[in-house]
């Protein structure tokens, strides 16, 4: 799932943006005297992207099922063949959203929208936050928060063939956002304006294409030739 948590690590910059503020929030409804000690708010830091990191697991798991369900009907054969190659078109997607190239890609943000309408003043109830469980929570409410990124990451997840696989695939996805929205919360939201860093969103997005043009070399079969020819005729 290496492809998984490097597509998490070059997204920095965009989570960073999309979420600090949120996590900003939650730390400065800390108490000060939890705020001014490094442990402490690392405690409370952590259990925030916990629960953010299994609302991942819990959407992947979720994806990923239905997906296979939906494979075995219309694909039962080359199923995950083309899936995989489906993934390396929107890897390579991803990319052009991250670097600002085609902002469109935002629409699909929308999805969510009916659902977050829900969450959102849930979210809400749980500041301040007082323990960990609390932060735990409010993460994994947050979690829910309508984000073009991971929306992609998802879509991508059921070529790991199964709820598992995919649910796995968002573990290793959360894993590589973990330590810079750690940063996040002990900078309480300072490092949002580097998502307006044309160049570092440039250089995160480019990295992101050249992966996914990788895996679309790697996912281009013969079978998959076979299949795509057979259709197109």
């Amino acid at each position: 799932m290496t492809i998984a948590f490097l597509i998490g690590l070059f997204s920095t910059f965009h989570c960073i943006g999309m979420c600090s503020g949120l996590v900003g929030a939650m730390t400065m409804s800390l108490e000060p005297k939890i705020r001014q000690k490094t442990s402490q708010l690392g405690l409370y830091t952590f259990a925030y992207n916990v629960g953010r990191i299994s609302s991942y697991v819990v959407a992947g798991f979720l994806i990923g099922w239905f997906g296979k369900v939906l494979r075995d009907l219309l694909m039962p054969t080359e199923g995950v063949a083309i899936l995989r190659l489906i993934a390396s078109v929107l890897i390579i997607s991803m990319g052009f959203y991250i670097a600002g190239w085609f902002p469109q890609f935002s629409r699909i943000e929308k999805i969510g929208a009916p659902l977050w309408r829900y969450l959102q003043p849930l979210g809400q109830k749980l500041l301040p936050v007082k323990n960990l469980w609390q932060a735990f929570l409010f993460g994994a409410v947050w979690g829910w928060l309508p984000c073009g990124l991971v929306y992609y990451v998802l879509l991508i997840s059921p070529a790991k063939d199964g709820a598992e696989g995919s649910a796995f695939f968002m573990l290793s996805f959360g894993l590589g956002t973990l330590l810079p929205m750690m940063a996040a919360g002990f900078l309480a939201g300072r490092l949002s304006s580097l998502r307006h860093s044309q160049k570092i969103r440039i250089v995160s997005g480019s990295i992101l294409i050249l992966m996914g043009l990788i895996s679309l070399w790697l996912a281009t079969d013969p079978k998959v030739h076979h299949l795509l020819h057979f259709h197109i005729l």
